[in-house]
């Protein structure tokens, strides 16, 4: 199979040899799983290789498939040799008892994470075969360092002193979230990890070393199947706190230092290392984890406390260690490198801070000052993490104030490379993490902020004419530990808060108005960065008004003169797309970020946009890179902020390689934005096609709406999806419906909404309304044209393209049927035929993904793999939905088992979920 598929030598090697040592692993469990195993792939691959040659299963690609009349479900049906080799996998599956589906799935979504190992490998060894094709002596920029290339067209076309400026600017702020996406178990994630390893050690292994990796990899994927994929219960905020502190020791502590220094390694060239840095400390993580309430009551002012303790004790100990590391080896005695003035003041103050601590550096840097400073500083951090009072650095700035002291004094003694290389390094930690690690911001309803100032009104905020009700005294509570963690971890730690559901200005004035009633001192206050998230299409639209009024508020006008009129808006992708459909959301939000665009340049505001996005193309997912290049002008100003959750987390930022190749690539992107061409294509295309995306806007929302309209759809919607078995997922702390009253659509979050249509092989969410748009618009030339001058339409369309790659409209039929609605499984299939018609049309492909090289053969080969939990996944709905009332406790709670096993493997397969 993987010979015909057209994947790269390397990586179809790779996939061979998993799928042969998951085959080894059944047989060992029991032959007869191994054969349904093989049984069941040999049908679904029948299957998949005659539907792809199949005319019907793509469309024609031509004007003619586009102005076909004929879009009805008649079309998609399958024709007999395909349609008798679907009746036999759905047989074999039937034939199955419960128990052995369940381990069955379990073996096909074992290979579907050893897949995802065999990518992530190949992308790795395809970016360091390019980085070895690349003479440094012949080229001023790196061509695979997406920031160096950014910075080379910079100069080109702004002068070398504009650039640099822009580039002095640069921020890139990931946020990282625990909305739950990942479907993937954490204790799975460790034996992925290991199987990484060991598969990268492969190619330089022969005879018994090369037996033993195998030994290793069978143990690790024999552990992986009998591993229940379905975690026992929820994580708590404070456990899902660990998915950042995985990530941070695993990647971004060494790792972001890394991209700083490969900057400046192709701008200074044999400089250096030998002169002060270019590049800034640029990349600064947030995070909503254990700070985001919103519909989540498991957040607590405690927790929040707990979590922000858990970051700043384990950003300290990384510190700590690294500190001792750089200084035990800065072995340079005084007699060739002569300490400074400054830094021997520096030692003075150590030994009258605590002799104890200086004797004991001294005793193993007797003439070595620089050592002895370093050393004696990183028993300071010990101390900062254990409270102590009389050693502890009150803040980060005081740690740095102490590094910059040693850098100094090692570059006026001529020990230029130590200066400017270890010491550096930790200055770029200091300076990206802080002592806080990540940013912590919070999150809460607008609904909540005004029942609780209600609530106050009526009780006193003490309670003084009555009990106030708990959410209320959860409101001050979180005010008030926001302001413990400033004293604690610093300002910058825990400044920013969020309002969902921003409707108006006096949703901020709100928040500043139970921060004070907060406290009984003013002095107490926290400093507080309130930001708007707006996220329904009409709050979107609306706005430029509520800012215009939010700036008026005497606390944001106060802020604002003392961050140099920042202000920070974020825009929320995940409502509005679900609130008007993906189409019409795309166009609002692009049309809202040129509005406050606009209006901040008017305002003279330093505007930072924050981007609610998701993994999943439904939540504005996609390339960031490329989704940064399509913004307007003035709504980046070399900033991008948005969110990385669930999957995405593990997917950017699990591998070193991977994660710094992302963060070059958005880091450049950001800073490319900025130059004039790019300015220039982003306003002049926005203006030609205005047209076009008000007809787009129209139509598509129109026929999405009719679909959500239709009578009883959110109930038909949780009949054919798995909803409800994902609500019972335990893969975060965080409910599926908000708190504020759960009765339809409208209250469901998002991520559920995307991640069960994309189990029922439909990615609704991702593309409905589009090809009606299209197809009353009936205009392939402009479409095409569009598609080619257009960036956000460009990528827009890749993303549906890339969403469509996933769909099958045979097993879509299959979840939609369960239903009893032919009316609405008619207009879905129907949408989805169309749509996918006018991409391919718009796109000039015959198949989805045809002109990626790697991507489009690779989501192929998966397909038939992914069907197969599919199907069982159907099979076993439709058990549940049909004979619910005559199976047991037992026999229900074994079915709805073998679901969730499928949701996890179909998730892992098809690469992403909410």
């Amino acid at each position: 199979m993987f010979a015909k598929a057209g994947i790269p030598d390397e990586l179809r090697g790779n996939m061979t040899l998993f799928l042969r040592l998951v085959r080894k692993v059944l047989s060992e469990y029991d032959p007869s799983l191994r054969q349904s195993f093989d049984d069941l792939l040999t049908n679904t691959l029948l299957v998949h290789t005659q539907s792809s040659a199949s005319p019907l299963s793509d469309g024609a690609n031509s004007s003619d498939a586009v102005t076909a009349t004929d879009t009805s479900t008649s079309s998609i049906q399958p024709p007999a040799p395909i349609e008798a080799d679907f009746k036999k996998a759905v047989e074999l599956i039937d034939s199955l008892p419960v128990e052995q589906a369940t381990l069955l799935m379990r073996g096909f979504a074992t290979y579907f994470h050893l897949a995802n190992v065999c990518e992530e490998n190949y992308r790795v060894h395809a970016l360091h075969l390019r980085e070895q094709a690349i003479s440094s002596a012949t080229l001023t920029y790196d061509p695979i360092n997406d920031l160096t290339v950014a910075y080379r067209r910079l100069i080109d076309e702004c002068g070398h002193a504009k650039a640099f400026s822009l580039l002095k600017r640069l921020e890139f702020h990931p946020v990282f979230t625990a909305h739950p996406t990942e479907a993937r178990r954490r204790g799975v994630e460790g034996k992925i990890r290991r199987i990484a390893g060991l598969l990268k050690e492969r190619p330089a292994l022969g005879g018994a070393s090369l037996a033993e990796n195998e030994r290793k990899m069978l143990q690790e994927i024999d552990a992986m199947f009998r591993t229940s994929p379905i975690g026992f219960k929820k994580p708590t905020p404070a456990e899902e706190a660990d998915t950042i502190l995985d990530i941070f020791d695993n990647t971004l502590f060494d790792m972001v230092p890394e991209v700083y220094r490969r900057f400046d390694d192709w701008e200074l060239g044999d400089k250096a290392g030998t002169v002060p840095p270019v590049c800034p400390a640029f990349f600064h993580p947030g995070s909503w984890i254990g700070s985001d309430r919103d519909g989540n009551p498991n957040v607590t002012a405690k927790v929040s406390r707990e979590v922000a303790e858990k970051f700043r004790r384990h950003i300290l100990t990384a510190l700590t260690q690294r500190t001792y590391y750089v200084g035990r080896n800065l072995t340079l005695d005084t007699l060739c490198t002569k300490p400074s003035d400054m830094l021997i003041n520096l030692w003075n103050h150590q030994v009258e801070m605590s002799e104890s601590m200086t004797s004991r550096a001294q005793t193993v840097s007797a003439s070595e000052l620089h050592r002895a400073v370093m050393i004696v500083m990183s028993y300071r951090l010990k101390a900062t993490i254990d409270r102590t009072a009389d050693l502890m650095y009150n803040t980060a700035e005081d740690f740095l104030n102490d590094l910059q002291v040693v850098q100094e004094s090692l570059a006026r003694a001529g020990a230029l490379r130590a200066a400017y290389g270890p010491v550096q390094n930790l200055i770029w930690q200091v300076q990206s993490f802080g002592f806080h690690m990540v940013e912590m911001e919070f999150r809460q309803h607008s609904v909540v902020h005004e029942r609780a100032l209600a609530d106050i009104r009526e009780h006193g905020r003490r309670g003084e004419r009555g009990e106030l009700a708990p959410m209320t005294r959860e409101v001050l509570d979180t005010f008030r530990a926001i302001g413990s963690i400033q004293r604690r971890n610093g300002v910058i730690a825990a400044r920013r808060y969020i309002i969902s559901f921003s409707q108006s200005a006096q949703n901020v004035a709100d928040v500043y108005e139970l921060a004070r009633l907060a406290f009984a001192h003013e002095q107490d206050v926290p400093v507080l960065d309130v930001i708007p998230l707006f996220e329904q299409v009409e709050d979107l639209e609306n706005a430029v008004n509520i800012l215009d009024a939010m700036i008026r508020i005497p606390e944001v006008q106060k802020r604002m003169s003392q961050t140099n009129r920042r202000l920070e808006v974020m825009l929320g992708y995940s409502d509005s797309s679900k609130d008007a459909g993906p189409t019409s959301a795309t166009l609002v939000l692009h049309a809202a970020q040129q509005a406050i665009a606009r209006w901040a340049e008017c305002n003279h505001i330093d505007l930072v946009l924050m981007h609610g996005r998701g993994g999943a193309v439904g939540r504005g997912g996609g390339p960031a890179n490329r989704a940064v290049l399509a913004q307007p002008k003035g709504s980046v100003n070399c900033h991008f902020k948005l969110t990385e959750q669930g999957e995405v987390i593990f997917a950017r930022y699990g591998d070193p390689t991977l994660a710094r190749r992302h963060i070059e690539s958005v880091a450049g992107a950001t800073l490319l934005q900025s130059a004039p061409s790019i300015e220039e294509i982003n306003t002049d295309t926005t203006h030609r096609y205005t047209q076009l995306a008000h007809d787009l806007d129209v139509y598509s929302r129109q026929r999405y709406l009719q679909l959500l309209n239709t009578k009883d759809f959110a109930e038909w919607f949780s009949i054919v999806t798995p909803l409800t078995e994902i609500g019972l997922m335990p893969i975060g702390s965080r409910p599926a419906k908000r708190g504020l009253g759960a009765q339809s659509l409208d209250d469901l979050r998002t991520i559920p909404w995307i991640f069960s249509w994309s189990q029922a092989r439909t990615n609704l969410a991702a593309w409905y309304g589009l090809g009606s748009a299209c197809q009353q618009i009936n205009d392939l030339e402009l479409l095409k044209q569009a598609y080619a001058e257009w960036p956000v339409f460009t990528t827009f369309i890749d993303n549906i393209e890339m969403s469509l790659s996933k769909t099958d409209a045979s097993i879509a039929h299959m979840y939609l049927n369960l239903g009893n609605r032919k009316d609405l499984s008619k207009m879905v299939l129907d949408e989805m035929a169309l749509t996918r018609k006018w991409v391919l049309a718009i796109t000039n492909n015959s198949w989805p993904l045809e002109h990626r090289r790697v991507l489009g053969p690779v989501i192929r080969m998966r397909l038939p793999y992914v069907n197969a939990l599919s199907l069982t996944q159907v099979r076993a709905l439709a058990a549940l939905r049909e004979k619910s009332d005559k199976l047991t406790a037992e026999e229900r709670e074994r079915f709805i088992y073998l679901i969730l096993c499928t949701v996890s493997g179909v998730a892992a397969g098809l690469q992403n979920t909410g």
